[in-house]
């Protein structure tokens, strides 16, 4: 008899059960469908199981609001905290009750007395931040914070936790601040690095940073947490002049025989500032000449050199003589070996691209070759070179060998695809242009980015210039001026021009026409000439893709002459092209016109 009832109560409940469960899916369903009449009555009959309750608490609350029916909200919100004491959000929405009713004092004690009581039970407190941050009451969950900290007598306590909270509320300077004192007294650099990169990025969020880290860095001047911050922030906008003074001055606290110098020089070399590089390079050789540094930083000074003569127009053969002195110095001091390599195969592309010496410079880099014996990485790399000397010498055959060479050689390897792409290069200087197209096509997916780049925009250049709708005569002409250019023949290259633009003023070719002309008259130093050009790019090709490059161009020369006009440039690079890969440098380049205090 016992057995029978005890299944039936079984039988029974496991139905209520089962009731319950459709009536909750039907009451959500009308929610979803916006029925509020009707899902309240189903979440009204659910609310009388203490466990359905608070399951359905959130949904059963928001029909209610949507039905204007206070009272019963009311009632259901007292029957919750008295059945649920320990959930300190119910008693969060019941202040937020009286703030939907028109009662904002009462909402305000009720807030006041639960951060009371949250500032001193972490366990309240964390479960009402969290219903503050979901309710976007933000002032509200700094306020429960930072009384918490007064009462712990911890003045670091839930820095992170207010840094996220001054994130939303856009408050920089007091999110910096929690934000440094977690960083700091965690060493969590990269962490403070990723938060600053994602948040900081106006110009007056910028100020703000350096202000707030210049003010830690002479608060707590044995602290090397901050130069550091701000070494990484100086190399990410690309400001090496200013993180070169940080790093500098670290450098002689730590006693790091140049090691960090040495690095950040490298950055500003990559990023092609090669005249803060060599003044790093420099300040290595000056302070640890005897170190275990200095023949690399020797060689990296003179290579920062060169590539500052290189990059400066025109080029004045009389200097290029003179880095190739200072090589040939370094050659002789440390001997033909490791340390070297650099030295030799740089003098010999300077011998062979700059001076017209073709025969010396392939003399120079096999004996690179021989002395690199087992470095196949590096002897492949003076082939490459060895195949673009041939293209000077006008002997493309010579060069194909040679690319083909690497290409197998250096298979699947970064090196091997930039033989690929010299290989693809020399095709569309001669105009084989469908097959430089199906090896760029390849390459649009290769390893590097900036090999997948250049492949990809000569291929666009190739593939909107010829086909069936086009004639391939303007490309061939425009292909032959770029193996002028690559011959250094500027002059030469000049005169094809013209007579192209003048040709094919209204061929989609014409704004590439125009920048590479800008780009040879400025190496001839044809200044006026160049900048009617970039002008013209700017006027009628305002949308294309060379448009920034002509506007930064422009502004970089007009800085020289007219300051003014110069930061108005800059401004508008900031302004009309945000995501241009010259905005970094824009920025820096207008502050510094400005006069902006750059080395405090």
């Amino acid at each position: 008899m016992f057995k029978t009832i005890f299944k039936i109560t079984i039988i029974i409940l496991f139905a209520g059960l089962g009731l319950f469960a459709q009536d909750l899916e039907l009451a959500n369903t009308y929610l979803r469908q916006g029925e509020y009449d009707k899902a309240v009555d189903l979440y009204k009959k659910l609310s009388t199981n203490k466990d359905l309750a608070r399951q359905i608490h959130s949904d059963y609350l928001l029909v209610l609001y949507k039905s204007k029916d206070f009272v019963t909200a009311e009632k259901f919100l007292k029957s919750q905290i008295k059945n649920n004491p320990n959930i300190i959000s119910y008693k969060a929405d019941f202040a937020q009750f009286y703030e939907n009713t028109g009662k904002p004092d009462l909402a305000k004690q009720e807030f006041n007395n639960l951060i009371e009581q949250g500032s001193t039970n972490d366990n309240v407190l964390y479960e009402l931040q969290n219903f503050f941050f979901r309710t976007n009451r933000l002032e509200l969950a700094a306020d429960l914070l930072l009384k918490s900290r007064l009462k712990s007598n911890d003045p670091y306590k839930h820095d992170i936790n207010l840094a996220r909270v001054y994130i939303y509320l856009d408050k920089t300077e007091l999110m910096l601040q929690e934000l440094l004192n977690y960083g700091a007294r965690n060493k969590q650099l990269s962490y403070v690095q990723s938060v600053v990169q994602d948040n900081i990025d106006t110009e007056s969020d910028i100020e703000i940073f350096e202000k707030v880290i210049y003010d830690r860095i002479n608060a707590f001047p044995a602290e090397t947490f901050y130069p550091e911050l701000l070494i990484w922030h100086f190399a990410q906008k690309q400001d090496f002049a200013r993180a070169f003074i940080q790093v500098r001055a670290l450098d002689k606290r730590l006693n790091l025989e140049g090691s960090k110098v040495f690095e950040l020089a490298a950055q500003s070399f990559q990023a092609k500032d090669y005249k803060n590089s060599a003044k790093m390079y420099q300040y290595i050789m000056q302070e640890y000449a005897s170190g275990e540094l200095y023949p690399y930083a020797r060689r990296w000074f003179i290579q920062s050199k060169e590539e500052t003569i290189k990059n400066t127009f025109p080029i004045e053969t009389a200097q290029i003589d003179e880095v190739i002195v200072q090589y040939e110095a370094l050659i002789q001091e440390l001997g033909s070996g490791v340390k070297t390599l650099d030295a030799i195969r740089n003098k010999a592309l300077l011998e062979g691209f700059y001076l017209g010496k073709h025969d010396s410079a392939i003399v120079s880099l096999e004996k690179a070759i021989r002395v690199a014996i087992n470095n196949q990485k590096f002897k492949d790399q003076c082939k490459l070179d060895m195949g673009d000397i041939y293209i000077l010498k006008n002997e493309p055959w010579e060069a194909t060998l040679l690319y083909m060479q690497v290409e197998k050689s250096q298979k699947e390897e970064p090196l091997g695809e930039m033989a690929k792409l010299k290989n693809a290069k020399l095709q569309y200087y001669t105009g084989q242009f469908d097959l430089s197209k199906d090896i760029l096509d390849i390459l649009k997916k290769a390893t590097t980015r900036e090999i997948s780049n250049d492949a990809l925009q000569l291929s666009l250049l190739i593939q909107d210039n010829t086909g069936l709708d086009t004639s391939e005569l303007a490309m061939q002409e425009f292909a032959a001026v770029d193996l002028l250019i690559f011959q250094n023949k500027y002059q030469t290259a000049v005169d094809k021009l013209n007579e192209l633009f003048n040709k094919y003023k209204s061929h989609s070719l014409a704004d590439e026409i125009l920048w590479l002309r800008a780009n040879m008259l400025l190496k001839l130093n044809k200044i006026q000439e160049a900048e009617t050009d970039l002008k013209s790019i700017l006027e009628n090709y305002k949308f294309d893709i060379l448009a920034d490059d002509a506007l930064y161009t422009l502004a970089n020369l007009s800085a020289n002459t007219d300051k003014v006009a110069a930061m108005k440039l800059y401004r508008q690079m900031l302004a009309d092209y945000p995501g241009s890969i010259f905005t970094a440098q824009s920025r820096i380049k207008y502050r510094e016109l400005r006069g902006d205090n750059l080395n405090p």
